[in-house]
C-alpha cells in the first residue's frame, strides 16, 4: 500500500521543508518538495498543514520494568507514553525487570513479555523496541552469548543501582569482562560514579545534621570527584584494552559533572572509542 503526508513543515537533513512523503509498505520510499511534486504522483494523502512532520524519536535509555516490576511500569504504557511523544523506538535498561536481564534466559522472558503480553497474546508494543544487556560481578561469560542472542550492547554500574539483583561490577570484574565485551563489538554503557567520595559526602551531610528533603542536600550528596575518578578509571581501563589490541567502545550514561568534558574530549583526540549522554534537566534546570 502507497500513501503519502503532505506538510508545509517537514523536518530534513537539509532543514524544514513544505513537502510531501510517499510512504510504502511503512517504509518511507521518497520526500518530494510540494514546489516540485512529480506528475505521477497519484497516491493518497493526508494534509498536515502546518504541522511538523519529522522523524521518529529513539529512546536509548528507557528503563520499563517488565517482567516483574509492571507495577511500576510496563510495555504497554510505555510505549503508549513514547509514542504519544514522537518516539518511535526505545532501548530498554536491563536492572529494573526481574530476573534482570543478565543472561540469555532472562532476555528471553523479557521480549516473551513485550511479544505475548497484550490482548489475546499479540503484542502490547505500540512502537519498536531492543533492549541493553547487563555486566555485573561474574557474568562475564553471558556477555557474548547475549550478544548472539540480540541486545543492543552492555550496561554496567560502578556504584549501587538501587535494585538488589543488578549488581554493581567492580574493576576486577570489568577487567575480566572487557575481552568478552571487546570481542562482541558491542558498546560498554556505564553509570559513572565511585564510593568513596559520595560515602564521606553522605557522612559529612548526616554529621552536620543536613535536611534530606531539599535537593540541595542530594546535590551535595553526589559530588564531582565520584564521577571524574569512575571516569578516569574507565578511560584506564581503555587505554589498556587498546594496547592489548581489544579495544572497547565506551559510552558514558547521564554525564553530569562539566569537569569531565576536557577528559572524555582529550581521550577522544587520542583516539579511545569513547562517548558520553547527559541529560536534558542537567543542562536547563538549577536547584
Amino acid at each position: 500500500m502507497v500513501h503519502a503526508l503532505r506538510s508545509r513543515r517537514v523536518i530534513t537533513p537539509f532543514g524544514e521543508q513544505d513537502a510531501t512523503v510517499v510512504i510504502e509498505d511503512g517504509i518511507i520510499t521518497a520526500v518530494h518538495p510540494n514546489s516540485s511534486l512529480p506528475p505521477t504522483h497519484a497516491h493518497p494523502t493526508q494534509d498536515l498543514g502546518n504541522l511538523a512532520l519529522l522523524p521518529g524519536l529513539i529512546d536509548v535509555h528507557t528503563h520499563i520494568n517488565e517482567p516483574g516490576r509492571t507495577d511500576w511500569e510496563g510495555f504497554a504504557t510505555a510505549t503508549r507514553a513514547a509514542a504519544a511523544g514522537g518516539f518511535t523506538t526505545v532501548v530498554d535498561m536491563p536492572l529494573n525487570c526481574l530476573p534482570e536481564t543478565t543472561n540469555v534466559a532472562a532476555l528471553e522472558l523479557k521480549r516473551e513479555a513485550a511479544a505475548t503480553g497484550g490482548p489475546n497474546g499479540s503484542s502490547q508494543c505500540m512502537i519498536d523496541y531492543a533492549f541493553w544487556g547487563g555486566a555485573v560481578d561474574n557474568n562475564q561469560r553471558d556477555l557474548e552469548p547475549l550478544a548472539l542472542a540480540g541486545v543492543a550492547g552492555f550496561k554496567s554500574f560502578l556504584i549501587y543501582p538501587g535494585c538488589d539483583g543488578f549488581t554493581a561490577i567492580d574493576r576486577a570484574n570489568l577487567v575480566r569482562a572487557l575481552p568478552h565485551i571487546a570481542r562482541t563489538g558491542l558498546p560498554l554503557l556505564v553509570h559513572a560514579e565511585l564510593d568513596p567520595s559520595i560515602n564521606a559526602a553522605c557522612a559529612h551531610l548526616n554529621n552536620t545534621g543536613a535536611d534530606w528533603t531539599q535537593y540541595s542536600t542530594y546535590m551535595a550528596s553526589r559530588p564531582d570527584e565520584a564521577e571524574l575518578a569512575a571516569i578516569e578509571m574507565l578511560l584506564d581501563l581503555s587505554r589498556e584494552a587498546r594496547d592489548r589490541g581489544q579495544p572497547f567502545k565506551l559510552h558514558i550514561v547521564h554525564l553530569s559533572t562539566a569537569h569531565a568534558l576536557p577528559l572524555i574530549t582529550a581521550a577522544k583526540r587520542e583516539g579511545l572509542p569513547v562517548t558520553a549522554e547527559t541529560c536534558p534537566h542537567f543542562l536547563h534546570l538549577t536547584a
